[in-house]
């Protein structure tokens, strides 16, 4: 089929992915090419094992799952191809009490998103899956709606149909090259010619990061062998549920009257460390059968007939992986009009469907059609640049793909990767760090005579007391962060106030010195971006976000800045460290250190400005996520040694100590700060999040969702974010389903325990279709399920600690 001159929209790859982008495209109309270097399916597609699950630890990705579900199961019709799919259930097993405790705590997420998700006993496992051993099984979960498919036969059903709605699909037609022109995209060089385009996506599986690296753009993915056991036919009865055997590092799917049996090992081998050997199409590597031995010794012992049964092949198929375990979706922050559907996991074939569809949304509309930050290619940064560090971390994911889900767990691999100028002198101090986006953070600190590590649990954690002292000092005395991570940009420009005014959804046409708490909305009142500015020059702002948030909010900012402002954004992350001072004796310890006037009067809350320490210039900024006074301290790198030890020194006397990241939590939860990622997002409204106080509809001025906020506030809001509070001993995590009255109607988007409270505390939405406001969220009696036990919970919509905020401006 000759390659036409141009389209609208060109996908590299003929994958599931690719394939189910272009069937979605082709279905709002858009006019789209897929060119495939071989024939479809050809890459990693084919020989996928084909499991479908649904379950993970976010509802939307959840959702995205589901749909995946419900469209193979209407495919077969419309397209009249086979699809191999079949809803035959997904089982999980639990061999030891702190698995079981991680299973029912997923189904209880599984009944907040609204899965139907069993739990069973072990022979009542064994009744739905007559060939394994239970003698180590504790329980079972089992999910009816989950299932498997033929991979290819999906993919092919996807193409026809994509065919069906216009999509021209182009086999044997390598891409050579991506066509840039003036910094901006052009179109594809292949093997056939030029094609001109406006949109690209690349979904070209392993071969996407290579391919996408020729233009600027960062996909962090790489090659890792995968093998799966297929199995002669020994009378597997065909509706048998898939099984995933975690204890066991094992799966497993009926095939033509055998079994698939696979794992994921702790010690995988990575592959094409030196690029992909070509061709490599409808390939396999050399079965490595003393590799596989290890998963084989854990299989047996729960299939004995595996024992008797004859091994048709051992299927060893690279497949790329991702340092979070997560696929990567979306527009790349370093080009416009350049879309990424790739890194999969292996399991792409259960996330294929909602995958296509959500990207196909992302490309034709400009945005997603919900929430995707758990998979957004922007949630990765500057380490992820190196592929050597990004396989170092891929390796550890893939190694702990089937180990326990523990709260709280960190990544071991890779660092320390990027430091603070006081990581040593922290760790010396007892620090236990964790990590973002490189960032080497103190989580907590150990005090003399305590382990300073990370023991992970289920129950009360090791750092409980530890965080408990850090929280009590922030409320009794004053505790000082080092939060150096912190993303830092400056927007300058002399349209540097007309710019920021239409991206951000609070008044920025402040004096010079004021801080500004503002949202970001989208055109929906989405909230894209929670962040603090300071106006440091009437042509200035300097813009302070999350750690993890730093290419998210950058994108954010630069790609809305209107055309023909004369405004530019610059990154500032590593010029600055920031030292946060919080507690109510802060003002006392900054007093001592500063000549200038620290009082309530000479330096009012909300506001900024340089001040000396120790011969240091610091941007104090007065601002509080904690609930106590205190003052961020931003201040150049080369300082931050400098200016900590005057601090130290000065707060001896105060009862000064470190504290880290989980007393931030605690505190923060306890006034009920929202967190972006978890308690908002692109899904929730400023209104809907009780942060409508910071959205200026009664200022003349336009901004970003200002309509759809207005709108909002006329015809009210179907979900409102509350706090809830229950008994001690209750572990809140996070996804814990809220009753109201009995009825489900929501989950928690964070938990934890308030330390001051002797409480533990959740924050999430109450939902209502019909509507909710004040009254009908306090007038309900509320319950929280957790790991499927339910717990009378208290509700708020104020702040737990401090409502009048007396502490922070004072």
């Amino acid at each position: 089929m000759p390659l036409p001159a141009s389209s609208k929209t060109v996908i590299v790859g003929g994958g599931i992915i690719g394939c189910s982008t272009a069937y979605h495209l082709a279905a709002m109309g858009e006019e789209v090419l897929l060119v495939e270097k071989a024939k479809l399916t050809s890459g990693s597609t084919w020989h996928a094992a084909g499991l479908v699950g649904q379950l993970r630890s976010n509802a939307n990705i959840t959702q995205l799952l589901g749909y995946s579900i419900g469209l193979y199961d209407r495919l077969e019709a419309e397209t009249g191809l086979a699809t191999g799919w079949k809803m035959n259930g997904g089982l999980r097993l639990a061999c030891n009490a702190e698995r079981w405790t991680e299973v029912k705590r997923q189904a209880t997420t599984a009944h907040s998103f609204g899965l139907d998700m069993q739990l069973l006993t072990p022979q009542e496992a064994q009744d739905l899956w007559p060939l394994m051993d239970i003698g180590d099984v504790v329980g079972a979960a089992f999910l009816p709606t989950d299932g498997q498919a033929n991979p290819s036969d999906i993919a092919q059903a996807l193409a026809k149909g994509a065919r069906m709605q216009g999509a021209m699909i182009v086999e044997d037609c390598p891409v050579t090259g991506i066509v840039v022109e003036n910094g901006r995209l052009a179109g594809i060089r292949t093997a056939q010619g030029e094609v001109a385009c406006e949109k690209l996506v690349l979904c070209c599986g392993q071969w996407t990061r290579d391919l996408a690296k020729t233009i600027g753009v960062t996909v962090p993915l790489v090659s890792v062998e995968h093998q799966y056991m297929i199995t002669e036919p020994f009378g597997v009865p065909a509706n048998l549920p898939t099984l995933r055997d975690p204890d066991r590092l094992t799966y497993y799917k009926e095939e033509v009257g055998g079994l698939v049996m696979g794992g994921y090992e702790p010690n995988p081998i990575p592959w094409a460390v030196g690029g992909i050997p070509e061709p490599f199409d409808f390939r396999l590597l050399e079965s490595n059968f003393d590799h596989f031995e290890q998963i084989v010794e854990l299989a047996l012992p729960r299939v004995p007939k595996l024992q008797e049964a004859g091994i048709k092949q051992l299927l060893n198929g690279p497949e790329s992986f991702t340092p979070d375990g997560n696929f990567i979706l979306g527009e790349a922050p370093e080009m416009r009009n350049v879309f990424i559907g790739a890194g999969f996991n292996a399991f792409g074939i259960a996330s294929g469907g909602g995958a296509g569809m959500a990207l196909a949304e992302w490309v034709a509309k400009g945005e997603p059609p919900y929430d995707l930050w758990p998979v957004d290619i922007r949630r990765f940064g500057r380490p992820h640049t190196d592929t050597d560090w990004v396989r170092t971390r891929t390796l550890e994911a893939y190694g702990k793909h089937y180990t326990m889900a523990w709260p709280s767990e960190e990544h071991e691999s890779g660092r320390p990767c990027r430091r603070s100028p006081l990581y040593d002198t922290l760790k010396a101090a007892g620090a236990v760090f964790g990590e973002k986006l490189g960032w080497e953070r103190p989580n907590w600190f150990a005090d003399p005579g305590e382990e300073a590590r990370d023991i992970y649990t289920f129950a009360r954690p090791n750092w409980h007391d530890p965080v408990g002292r850090e929280h009590r000092a922030a409320r009794e005395a004053a505790v000082l962060f080092d939060q150096t991570s912190f993303a830092k940009f400056v927007l300058k420009g002399p349209d540097a106030e007309a710019a920021l005014g239409w991206i951000a959804a609070n008044r920025v046409d402040r004096p010079v010195g004021r801080v500004i708490y503002t949202q970001m909305l989208n055109d929906r009142g989405g909230i894209e971006c929670d962040l603090t500015c300071v106006r440091t020059a009437p042509d200035q702002y300097y813009i302070v976000t999350g750690t993890g948030f730093a290419t998210h909010d950058f994108d954010w900012i630069a790609r809305n800045i209107p055309a023909g402002l004369n405004a530019q954004l610059f990154d500032v992350t590593s010029a600055n460290s920031v030292l946060s001072l919080f507690g109510p004796k802060a003002r006392d310890i900054l007093a001592a250190v500063t000549r200038d006037d620290v009082t309530n009067a000479g330096f009012p809350f909300a506001t900024a400005r340089q001040i000396g320490i120790a011969g240091c210039p610091v941007l104090a900024l007065r601002i509080t996520y904690v609930g106590e006074q205190g003052w961020e301290l931003h201040l150049p790198t080369e300082y931050a040694r400098t200016v900590y030890d005057a601090l130290q020194a000065a707060g001896a006397g105060h009862g000064l100590r470190n504290a880290g990241y989980r007393a931030i939590e605690t505190l923060r939860l306890e006034k009920g700060y929202r967190a972006w990622g978890a308690d908002i997002g692109p899904d929730h409204t400023p209104d809907e999040a009780g942060l409508g106080w910071a959205v200026k509809l009664r200022s003349n001025i336009d901004f970003r969702g200002r309509a759809a906020v207005q709108a909002q506030r006329e015809s009210g809001v179907k979900k409102m974010l509350a706090t809830f509070t229950t008994a001690p001993d209750v572990i809140l995590s996070g996804r814990e389903t809220i009753y109201r009255n009995g009825e489900r109607c929501g989950w928690l988007s964070s938990g934890g325990y308030g330390h001051t409270l002797g409480r533990s505390i959740g924050m999430g939405y109450v939902r209502n279709p019909a509507g909710v406001d004040r009254d009908y969220v306090l007038s309900g009696s509320y319950e929280l399920e957790v790991a499927t036990e339910r717990f009378p919970a208290e509700v708020t919509l104020a702040p737990l600690y401090d409502p009048e905020m007396t502490r922070i401006k004072g």
